[in-house]
Formats: structure tokens, C-alpha cells, sequence
């Protein structure tokens, strides 16, 4: 197989841009996504696949509870700040206020739309990225919004 080739075709996939957080009592986790998808209809259930060495998964592992939030078009600078190392102090997250979920997980302030979950599975396939499967518990959708894609950004990832 020719990497070059295989790269490029990977890249083709659709994805979205979301931000994940979480907590694991007074450590914070969050980071930007692109590998989720829904997984289940009943329950309510999504996949994303998730660096194992992050502090989201972390936080994750040990709570169990997350907030996916859904990326729109004209949020990528906010999206842009979830590629760093994760800092909470005085009521946000990577410098993005934030409240707490019922969940308590961490809600940002300022997206359109998040959905909450707890943990339902971690799968280990050996690579640089577990699957984590996440059951949607509580969902909000404040304003109409238009998704950000993978490809409408300025980043590449997959490959």
C-alpha cells in the first residue's frame, strides 16, 4: 500500500469538529475531536475514539462522565484552543468559561449544543487511540446551528 495514497484517502472521511470535556474531581480534561459518530438509537449511544495519553481520558477513565459539544462554523478559534494542554482556573477551561452539567461534567458557555454521557465502555485496540463508547444522558440545543467539518478547517488529521 502506498502511505501517500492511503493518507490521502483517509482524510477523505467526513468528520465533525467537536470539543470533549471532563472532570475527575478537581482535574479537568478537554480536548478537540474529530472520530465520533452515533453508535445506537436505544440507548443513545456514540463512539469516539480518544488518545489514550490525554487529560480528557484520563478525567474520563476515572469519572466516567463527558460533555461532547458540537463545533459551528464560525467557532474555530474556540476549537483552536482545545488542541493545547488543558488549564482550568477561575471558571474556565483553556481560557472558555464553563459551568457544571448535571453530570458534572464541564459545559462550555459558549456552544451552541453538547450532549452529556457517562462511560459505557473503553475498547483497546492497540493503537494510539482507544474507542470509548459514551451513553447520551442529558442533550442541549440552545440556537440552530451549522456543524464545522473537518474539512471546512483549516487542520488535517487522519491518515
Amino acid at each position: 500500500m502506498d502511505p501517500g495514497v492511503k493518507k490521502k484517502t483517509l482524510r477523505l472521511l467526513s468528520n465533525g469538529v467537536y470539543i470533549l470535556t471532563s472532570r475527575a474531581g478537581d482535574q479537568f480534561g478537554a480536548a478537540t475531536l474529530t472520530w465520533v459518530s452515533q453508535a445506537s438509537f436505544q440507548p443513545p449511544l456514540l463512539m469516539a475514539a480518544i488518545r489514550r495519553d490525554s487529560s480528557v481520558f484520563r478525567c474520563m477513565a476515572e469519572s466516567s462522565v463527558a460533555a461532547l459539544h458540537i463545533v459551528a462554523t464560525g467557532q474555530v478559534q474556540m476549537a483552536q484552543k482545545f488542541f493545547k494542554p488543558t488549564r482550568a482556573e477561575d471558571g474556565e477551561i483553556n481560557g472558555e468559561p464553563f459551568g457544571e452539567g448535571e453530570t458534572s461534567a464541564p459545559i462550555l458557555a459558549n456552544a451552541s449544543a453538547w450532549v452529556e454521557c457517562r462511560v459505557r465502555q473503553v475498547i483497546d485496540q492497540g493503537g494510539d487511540h482507544d474507542i470509548v463508547i459514551l451513553q447520551v444522558v442529558n442533550a442541549a440545543c440552545r440556537e440552530p446551528l451549522e456543524p464545522l467539518t473537518i474539512a471546512q478547517s483549516p487542520w488535517e488529521y487522519g491518515g
